[in-house]
């Protein structure tokens, strides 16, 4: 195992009875697959505590993102939870770096992503047939041929945000499949930077909020965003 059981506690950001909130490390895979031998499940018994079994995925991230990622202490908090992510009631807020950048501060990428097959793997494009996907964005800074944004999904299609950045000549930083430069040079620079939705006992709200991961924190800081 890559993770031990400090590491992982070390990477719960928010815990109560009934959720979990971990920053999810760049680069590992949340669901067992054939072809992946290391993956987040592996290490969710290391935070289960004294609970009867471990927390369950309240949704997933790609493995190449880091950050917020919601983690169900039982199965009626999945369901509660599947339930607020499906209804829009769950704020999500990514950063990113991406090449190029737009020259307005603050906008809206409302283009239907649809599926399609391609060799090794599966993408999104730009499809007038598809669901509807609806990215709000901000641009926090520019230098250098890349901008500081921070992205804000709406809508919850598979590579969303990277495809939308893609298609508006923005692609993110590292992106192996939609960006500009293959393969990449440096990691993907997405990050689920925070997350926020309705307490389960209805008291106020859950919040939680994650560091950028290094190779992101370090390309931030070199060019004088963080």
């Amino acid at each position: 195992m890559s993770y031990t059981a400090q590491e992982m506690r070390e990477r719960v950001l928010y815990e109560d009875e009934r959720v979990i909130i971990l920053n999810k490390p760049y680069g590992l895979q949340v669901h067992y697959g054939t072809k992946c031998t290391d993956h987040l499940e592996l290490y969710l018994p290391l935070i289960q505590g004294d609970r009867p079994e471990p927390p369950r995925l309240a949704h997933r991230l790609d493995k190449e993102t880091a950050g917020c990622l919601v983690l169900a202490r039982d199965v009626e908090a999945a369901a509660r939870l599947g339930a607020m992510f499906l209804d829009g009631r769950v704020r999500k807020t990514y950063w990113a770096v991406t090449m190029g950048g737009p020259k307005v501060v603050e906008g809206v990428i409302d283009l239907p992503l649809g599926k399609v097959r391609v060799p090794g793997t599966s993408k999104m494009v730009v499809d007038v047939t598809a669901k509807p996907a609806l990215t709000r964005w901000k641009r926090l800074g520019q230098s250098d041929g890349l901008s500081h944004m921070e992205l804000y999904p709406r809508t919850g299609r598979m590579h969303q945000l990277r495809a939308h950045c893609a298609y508006m000549a923005m692609p993110i930083l590292g992106d192996r499949i939609y960006g500009a430069e293959m393969p990449p040079p440096v990691p993907l620079h997405l990050l689920a930077r925070s997350i926020r939705f309705p307490s389960l006992d209805g008291a106020g709200e859950i919040t939680a909020t994650a560091p950028p991961p290094l190779h992101m924190a370090e390309t931030l800081a070199a060019i004088g965003w963080a």
